[in-house]
């Protein structure tokens, strides 16, 4: 029996089934949620048909190493950033034979918040191959770490499910 919260694994059923109908792949890169996303399409039976591969890139090392993302660009922007977000999908998707790649990265709490980045920020990166990234920024207010972490991912599979419908 799964774990995950329900509606996790409902997005990533759907997600699986629409990537496997139009044979797309899928590569993750992720930070503040720190694998759920892969977790959560890996909990459906079928996805080695269509997840790639995921990168768990917690630390800003990580991130460079993994995804050659600048360090530079991490020192003027920050982690939790637009450009880093756009730069760890566009990453992931390099160093991935995958069609499609997301990417999270913010600030989940309790503490690691300013204010201006405060705890509940989370950037999101989309990157499709021959196609501009996009990226999209949310604030999940009032939500514990956990809370956090699951609206980032849930918003994650949303991205995806998107941009294989399109």
């Amino acid at each position: 029996m799964s774990t995950l919260p329900a509606l996790l694994t409902h997005a990533a059923r759907e997600l699986v089934e629409l990537a496997t109908e139009r044979g797309v792949s899928l590569a993750t890169a992720e930070s503040c949620t720190g694998g759920l996303v892969a977790a959560s399409i890996t909990e459906i039976a079928g996805s080695s048909a269509v997840l790639e591969r995921g990168f768990v890139t917690y630390s800003n090392a990580a991130k460079a190493e993994s995804l050659a993302v600048p360090v530079a660009m991490i020192a003027q922007y920050g982690a939790v950033s637009e450009q880093v977000a756009s730069a760890m999908a566009e990453g992931a998707l390099f160093n991935s034979h995958a069609d499609i790649a997301v990417a999270i990265t913010g600030i989940a709490g309790p503490s690691g918040g300013a204010e201006d980045k405060p705890v509940g920020l989370v950037w999101f990166g989309l990157a499709r191959r021959g196609e501009a990234t996009h990226t999209e920024r949310h604030f999940f207010a009032h939500l514990d770490r956990h809370g956090v972490r699951e609206a980032a991912a849930s918003e994650a599979l949303r991205l995806l499910t998107e941009a294989v419908s399109a």
